[in-house]
C-alpha cells in the first residue's frame, strides 16, 4: 500500500486549496471524493457565485492564482480618487448596506494604495476548477467516487477505509463538509445553535413578478429578494423544519412559501434548480485528534449570511497548509500544529457569532426590527461603516501572536520594490521570507541557517512604515518586525 504524507477527504474549494498548500511545500497528497462528477447544476451562477473577502483574494494572488479567476467582479479598493465615492453600497450586514463614501480608509494604515481589491465576486465552479489545475501542476493525486467511511489512527499514520479500498497516510485531514464522516469516526463534539430559519435559493419563472416588491423585502413572516430576473432567495422562519425534513423542493411548496411570506397570489410557473439551507451554527470543539485534523465546513458551519464560509475556510487551509508541511518535513517548532487551533478556532467563532447576530435583526418580529433600525442608523456613520467593512472584507483579522507592533499577527502589506515588482508577486513558492530594506548582513546570514525554509529578500521600498525588516510566515502573516 503506498503511503501518502497526507490523505484528504473531499475535493472541494477548501480540500483543494490545502493540498495545493502541501504540495508546494514538496508533500505527497492523495485526495478521496466521494462525488464522481465536479460540476454541479447548483454551483452555476447565481447559485455559485461567492464573494471572496481581502484574506482570500490575497492568499490566491500571493500563491499566482488571482489572475486565473477569469468570471468575477473587481469592488473597487477603498483607495479612490475624491469625488468617486458618493453612496454605492459596497456591502451589507443582515441586508443592511454600508456605502463607499461613508468608509475612513484612514483607519486600515498598512493597506497600500495599489493592494488587491477588497472583495471580489467569483464562481464557485471556476474556483474550484483552477484549484484543481493547480493542484495537478503540483502532482497532487485525486480519487473521485470513492467516499470515505471509516480511518484507523496509528503511532505512523492513519489508515483509511473506502468502501473496499484502503489507503494509508501519515495524516489525514477532514474537507469533507458539514456533514462530515471524518468528524463523526474521529468522535469530535460539534457544538452550537440550531436554526430559525429555513433558507431558499431557487432558479424559477414567476408568471406575473410584478407583485413581487424590489431588492430585499421584509415581511411580517420572513424575507424574500429578487437577486437578478429569475432567481429568489427566501427565508421562511420555521425553525429550519422544512430543511431538516429532508422533502422534495417542489414548485408547489416553493410558491405556498413565497405567497405566504409575500401576502401576494404570485404564480411561479417553473421551478428549475432549488436548495435549501438553514443558520443552523455549529462548530468543531477541537480541530485536531491525533493525526486527525479538520478544515472548512467539517470545522464550522453558519447562514451563508454575506457569504463568509468559503473565506473562512481557505483561511483554514493558508494556515494549515505550512504547519502540517513544516512537521511532516520534521522541522516544526514545539506546538507549531497545536497553533492551527488556538488561531483559526477564535477566527471561526466570531464568524459564527457574526452570523447570529445578523439573524437577530432579521427576524419578523418588532424586537428585531428596533435592533434592525439601530443598527441601519451605525452604519450610515462613518466610524459604523469602517467597522462593518473591516469586518465583512476582512481587513480587521489579527492572530495574537505577541509583540508590541500593530503588524504583528496581520497580513503583511503588499510593498512595492523601489526598482520593479511588488512583495505578493515573489510569494507564489510558498516559502517564509525575511524581508530586508537596509541590506543588513546579519540578517542575511541569520536566514542562510534556515536553508530553503525562509527566503532573504533585500530591497527597498517606496513606504516601508518606519521599519527596517519584517519575518513573514508562509501564509502571508507578519510574525515579527524590527523598526528603524
Amino acid at each position: 500500500m503506498k503511503t501518502y504524507d497526507v490523505l484528504i477527504s473531499g475535493a472541494g474549494p477548501v480540500g483543494l486549496f490545502l493540498a495545493c498548500e502541501l504540495a508546494l511545500a514538496n508533500c505527497s497528497v492523495l485526495i478521496l471524493e466521494k462525488s464522481l462528477d465536479a460540476r454541479s447544476p447548483l454551483k452555476r451562477l447565481p447559485f455559485g457565485i461567492r464573494g471572496l473577502s481581502a484574506p482570500t483574494i490575497e492568499a490566491l494572488y500571493r500563491r499566482g492564482l488571482l489572475g486565473e479567476l477569469s468570471i468575477h467582479k473587481h469592488l473597487k479598493s477603498p483607495h479612490q480618487p475624491a469625488g468617486r465615492e458618493l453612496r454605492r453600497p459596497v456591502g451589507h450586514f443582515a441586508g443592511i448596506p454600508f456605502h463607499e463614501g461613508d468608509i475612513d480608509t484612514s483607519s486600515w494604515k498598512y493597506r497600500l494604495p495599489g493592494s488587491t481589491a477588497t472583495s471580489l465576486i467569483s464562481e464557485m465552479e471556476e474556483l474550484e476548477t483552477v484549484l484543481e489545475r493547480r493542484a495537478e501542476s503540483l502532482g497532487v493525486e485525486m480519487r473521485r467516487g470513492v467516499a470515505v467511511t471509516g480511518f484507523e489512527q496509528g503511532a505512523d499514520g492513519v489508515t483509511v477505509r473506502a468502501g473496499d479500498e484502503s489507503f494509508f497516510g501519515k495524516w489525514l485531514v477532514g474537507c469533507d463538509g458539514s456533514r462530515s464522516v471524518v468528524r463523526k469516526v474521529a468522535g469530535i463534539t460539534f457544538a452550537g445553535t440550531e436554526p430559525e430559519f429555513t433558507g431558499y435559493t431557487a432558479q424559477v419563472t414567476v408568471a406575473d413578478a410584478e407583485k413581487l416588491g424590489s431588492g430585499r423585502v421584509m415581511t411580517p413572516t420572513g424575507m424574500y429578494l429578487q437577486s437578478q430576473p429569475g432567481y429568489l432567495v427566501i427565508q421562511d422562519f420555521d425553525g429550519g423544519a422544512f430543511h431538516d425534513s429532508g422533502l422534495p423542493v417542489t414548485r408547489e411548496h416553493v410558491q405556498a412559501v413565497l405567497r405566504r411570506i409575500s401576502s401576494t397570489d404570485v404564480t411561479i410557473s417553473a421551478l428549475s434548480i432549488a436548495t435549501t439551507w438553514t443558520d443552523r451554527a455549529r462548530q468543531a470543539t477541537t480541530y485536531r485528534v491525533g493525526r486527525v485534523l479538520l478544515a472548512g465546513d467539517a470545522a464550522h458551519i453558519h447562514a451563508p449570511l454575506g457569504g463568509q464560509g468559503l473565506n473562512l475556510g481557505l483561511g483554514d487551509a493558508m494556515n494549515l497548509g505550512w504547519k502540517l508541511a513544516a512537521t511532516i518535513r520534521g522541522f516544526a517548532p514545539e506546538g507549531l500544529l497545536d497553533s492551527y487551533f488556538s488561531e483559526r478556532h477564535p477566527i471561526g467563532a466570531q464568524v459564527l457569532d457574526w452570523s447570529r447576530a445578523q439573524v437577530a435583526i432579521m427576524r419578523p418580529d418588532a424586537d428585531a426590527r428596533a435592533l434592525n433600525a439601530i443598527v441601519r442608523d451605525l452604519m450610515n456613520t462613518r466610524d459604523g461603516a469602517t467597522y462593518f467593512a473591516g469586518r465583512v472584507w476582512g481587513i480587521s483579522m489579527r492572530y495574537d501572536l505577541g509583540g508590541g507592533h500593530p503588524l504583528v499577527g496581520t497580513s503583511v502589506p503588499d510593498f512595492e520594490f523601489v526598482d520593479v515588482g511588488r512583495l505578493g508577486e515573489l510569494m507564489q513558492d510558498g516559502r517564509g521570507i525575511l524581508l530586508d530594506f537596509e541590506g543588513n548582513t546579519s540578517l542575511a546570514s541569520f536566514s542562510g541557517e534556515y536553508g530553503d525554509r525562509v527566503k532573504y529578500i533585500s530591497g527597498r521600498v517606496k513606504e516601508s512604515f518606519g521599519l527596517s525588516a519584517l519575518l513573514i510566515r508562509p501564509d502571508g502573516i507578519v510574525a515579527w518586525v524590527k523598526k528603524d
